[in-house]
């Protein structure tokens, strides 16, 4: 499953980052131009779409497991660095660790009895399969 949909601007499917991320355009005065709708939802299309390449691959973090996740969504990942920012591409990847840890958590306290917050966890369905 992938935590891609984690995101409440999500959309669905596309590729992956490269070794030179595209950043924001600056725009006549020096300042940067703020993504719009679509190149935001150019950006989360490539992001579901490379997680859904690291989840069928068994990768859960693309930063620490960069070679491998190259070797197997290299050309996902590219995509996902083209239409994506560099700070997000990083934020994305991130989070992505951060979201798993935390069910983790949440389902290690539950299997102890304990009690987890209405809306603290994380849907099931938007969690990677990593193998136990």
């Amino acid at each position: 499953m992938c935590l891609s949909s984690l995101n409440p601007f999500s959309s669905s499917t596309s590729t992956s980052t490269t070794s030179t991320p595209s950043s924001p355009k600056p725009s006549a005065d020096g300042a940067f131009i703020a993504p719009d709708r679509t190149s935001r939802a150019k950006c989360y299309e490539a992001r579901d779409a490379f997680f859904q390449c690291l989840d069928k691959n068994g990768i859960l973090d693309a930063i620490k497991d960069e070679e491998k996740a190259r070797q197997g969504c290299g050309d996902v990942e590219k995509a996902f660095g083209r239409d994506c920012a560099g700070s997000w591409v990083t934020y994305f990847k991130q989070r992505r660790v951060m979201e798993w840890k935390k069910q983790q958590t949440l389902n290690k306290i539950e299997a102890e009895g304990g009690w987890v917050p209405e809306g603290a966890a994380t849907p099931a369905a938007s969690q990677p399969q990593m193998p136990r």
